[in-house]
């Protein structure tokens, strides 16, 4: 049993063991040779296209957003990496087994700290994406998030169903968080490196200078749907 999931995760040889039906593209489920640890592996190769993200792929935004919450300590998504795969180049993440009996639906409308921290994040990658089934409760008590393959975007796209805190001031740690991106945004974005567009990484930027300026959360668009559909 390897036990540095990390780097098991990065090179270890993935074995398929089966297809994630309801996914709109390619997402297959599988386990590291030699290991007991899941994976779930979209190949590039298995991406539908999308008129409004023609840029890049959708693995690679997926790996954006991994390292985004990691340089900012959201820590809030499942270890994620560009890699190698039996269908060519793709995103390969940690699977995360959730806890089935929490009242997931119902906690998604609160205002725990654990979603607030995620609607924060959503605002900065702008998620056009953020449903109910993508928030993962872990069985120690976290609240992780998948499916970040539509963010980034450089218009305002921001769809999610943790709308608790618009218009909320934001809090000292908060602003702390986002000033401290600022200040290191050319450290993010030789991390991001070719996983977005220049313009992309650019706009990530005046989105966040842009919280900053408010001191609040994002409300809604006028121009695009709040909610992302099925919102479950």
């Amino acid at each position: 049993m390897v036990t540095d999931v990390k780097a098991a995760i990065t090179y270890k040889p993935i074995e398929i063991l089966g297809r994630l039906v309801d996914a709109s593209n390619a997402t297959l489920f599988g386990v590291l040779e030699e290991t007991e640890i899941n994976v779930i592996y979209k190949p590039i190769s298995g991406e539908r296209p999308l008129w409004d993200f023609e840029e890049g792929s959708l693995a690679g935004r997926e790996v954006a957003a991994y390292l985004t919450s990691e340089f900012m300590n959201f820590n809030i998504v499942p270890f994620t990496t560009l890699r190698e795969g039996p269908f060519g180049l793709g995103m390969v993440q940690h699977w995360i087994e959730v806890d089935e009996s929490f009242e997931i639906i119902e906690f998604s409308q609160s205002d725990d700290e654990r979603l607030r921290k995620m609607a924060l994040f959503d605002a900065i990658i702008n998620n056009t994406d953020r449903k109910i089934g993508h928030l993962l409760p872990t069985q120690d008590g976290e609240i992780l998030g998948c499916d970040h393959g539509v963010t980034f975007h450089v218009e305002d796209k921001l769809r999610t169903v943790l709308w608790q805190w618009r218009g909320t001031p934001l809090n000292q740690i908060e602003i702390a968080q986002l000033e401290s991106f600022i200040s290191n945004f050319e450290k993010w974005s030789d991390l991001i490196a070719n996983l977005l567009t220049e313009d992309e990484k650019e706009i990530t930027k005046q989105r966040t200078l842009e919280l900053l300026d408010s001191g609040r959360f994002p409300f809604p668009s006028e121009d695009w749907p709040a909610i992302p559909w099925p919102p479950v």
